[in-house]
């Protein structure tokens, strides 16, 4: 490595396993449902991937669905699940077990006021942004703690790692419905750059449910590269 390069940490954002109610349509929420016997095994094989990248932590929501499906890789790895509630997946409120039908026969016009970009209007709900910024602040405290060149698996639910994810990044708001969803099981991953003091996170896969991979592109710089706008500014 060149001097003044330091290894970057990784981040492996994880969602839970399949349950019922997702298989159902039922919005989950912060309601604790549990994996349904295909999302333990989703997370057993996950799991045996995710394990070979050598974490050095796992953080995890605390509602049943993502932590079982991290302690699933703490199996693997003989690391302990570290639980943190602020990783909880958004509240949806009075929304929480109703389909996406029943939603909207029951509260049709705050309904309409959330597809029309207000989200304040379901009782016991917070917004996206509310959510991102929950799980921002969570991810930046638990980055603190991990050395240079380790990583680091956040095991979440669909809705606030996606918000979550988009809000560290620093993406615009108005741009987070141009990222779709993230798939059961499947996870993203943050990769930071790093020169001397200097550092630059950037989102390197999404939704994947298959390990990272060197890029090997005329793209892509092993290193910081200037003309790519990824490396250090000039001193």
């Amino acid at each position: 490595m060149k001097p003044g390069f330091n290894p970057g940490r990784r981040v492996i954002a994880w969602r839970h396993g399949r349950t019922e109610w997702n298989v159902a349509g039922r919005v989950q929420g912060q309601t604790d449902i549990p994996l349904d016997e295909v999302g333990r095994q989703q997370a057993v094989d996950a799991a045996a991937r995710l394990a070979s990248l050598r974490p050095v932590r796992i953080v995890s929501s605390d509602l049943s669905r993502a932590a079982d499906t991290a302690q699933a890789l703490a199996d693997r790895t003989g690391l302990e699940v570290e639980l943190d509630p602020r990783l909880r997946e958004l509240a949806f409120g009075a929304r929480e077990g109703l389909t996406w039908r029943e939603s909207w026969e029951r509260f049709p016009a705050e309904m309409q006021a959330w597809a029309d970009g207000d989200e304040t209007r379901i009782e016991g709900a917070e917004t996206h942004a509310q959510a991102g910024a929950r799980l921002e602040a969570a991810l930046r405290d638990h980055l603190d703690a991990l050395p240079l060149g380790e990583t680091l698996v956040v095991v979440a639910h669909g809705a606030v790692l996606r918000t979550g994810i988009l809000s560290f990044l620093g993406i615009a708001e108005e741009s987070w419905r141009q990222f779709g969803g993230l798939s059961n099981c499947h996870w993203s991953v943050l990769q930071e750059a790093r020169y001397e003091e200097w550092s630059q996170w950037r989102l390197s896969e999404w939704n994947s449910g298959s390990l990272p991979e060197p890029v090997m592109s005329d793209d892509e710089a092993d290193e910081p590269d200037p003309g790519l706008g990824n490396s250090a500014p000039a001193v």
